[in-house]
């Protein structure tokens, strides 16, 4: 069984800088596809970042240029560095492992970009 848990999560001015991780325990990190998503009160959750086992990344348009995505496999962790961070980032984000057919998801961690 995979278990995933995200930290990094904080109160940031616009303009700043969060690196968010997400810890991996249980078989299948090295061959897992890797992603971050986040969601806002009454949205859906939304895709924001892929990396896959080959290290292939991919971003959501409004993200691009601005958040670096990257993972470590020896350590079983995967980041998402924010960069120039808006008011509109505001969210809870969460990570999500797919190994094969199956996903797991972690509990999530906020982030605020506030004034």
């Amino acid at each position: 069984q995979v278990h995933l848990v995200e930290s990094g999560g904080g109160l940031v001015r616009p303009g700043g800088s969060l690196r968010l991780s997400c810890a991996a325990s249980g078989p299948g990190f090295r061959i897992a596809i890797m992603h971050w998503y986040r969601q806002t009160p009454g949205k859906q959750r939304e895709w924001v970042a892929t990396i896959t086992s080959q290290h292939t990344t991919s971003y959501e348009g409004a993200v691009e240029g601005r958040f670096t995505i990257s993972r470590d496999d020896a350590q079983n962790t995967m980041y998402l560095q924010m960069n120039g961070l808006k008011p509109e980032d505001t969210a809870v984000y969460y990570c999500k492992s797919s190994i094969l057919r199956d996903q797991y998801w972690g509990q999530g961690t906020q982030v605020t970009v506030s004034s």
